[in-house]
């Protein structure tokens, strides 16, 4: 595998027939204006066409071949891996899906900053956010320190699996249990339900004499 970077002409090549992404029109537009407006873009990753010389197939860039040819582009910068079918898949189900998150005060201050020397309406047309989102984001007000919350206002998660019979079971026993006015969803009123059959258990006789 090597990591030097050619450059091949967009006749030579091929988009991998199992490509599992695809991009909105307006992401895809997105695109084709910042590869337009700055010249740069993201290399390709290709590997050897198995079957034809001098050809390659697309792992990873799909979107970015269409947009350098729509923009007139002959050739495309690529770095070109010599990998197998099985990597290939691999790379193909991960390379587009791997990614972090945005860290929220950091992207703030960037939106802050480009929207000083540019408007909303046309950073909205080359970043991924809307123009409505740029505009309430950039009139965040961040508050100078943290909220304190209570640990009493979040639900603790309760995560198992059942079989067929069990879940039966369960269902039927949920649904003997009187719910409780006060709850408002289906989730709290079961939740309680569940409770109070465990709470009837840990008081029954035959469970303590165990204990």
């Amino acid at each position: 595998m090597t990591n030097s970077i050619e450059s091949i002409a967009l006749d030579k090549l091929i988009a991998h027939p199992d490509n599992p992404n695809r991009m909105s029109k307006v992401s895809y537009a997105k695109l084709v204006r910042n590869i337009e407006r700055t010249g740069r873009y993201e290399p390709l990753i290709v590997r050897p066409c198995s079957d034809k010389v001098d050809y390659f197939q697309i792992i990873n860039g799909h979107h970015r071949c269409q947009a350098l040819a729509k923009l007139g582009y002959e050739t495309a910068d690529c770095v070109v891996w010599d990998i197998d079918d099985e990597e290939t898949d691999i790379l193909l189900a991960t390379l587009n899906r791997l990614g972090g998150s945005d860290e929220l005060a950091k992207k703030l201050k960037l939106l802050e900053r480009l929207s000083k020397r540019t408007e909303a309406n046309i950073l909205a047309r080359i970043l991924p956010q809307t123009r409505s989102q740029i505009e309430r984001l950039t009139n965040l007000k961040r508050p100078s320190a943290p909220a304190k919350m209570s640990a009493k206002c979040f639900a603790n998660p309760l995560v198992f699996f059942v079989n067929d019979k069990q879940q039966g079971q369960i269902e039927k026993a949920l649904s003997l249990v009187e719910e409780p006015k006060a709850e408002v969803t289906r989730a709290a009123k079961r939740a309680a339900a569940l409770a109070q059959i465990a709470g009837h258990f840990l008081n029954d006789s035959k469970f303590n004499s165990r204990t």
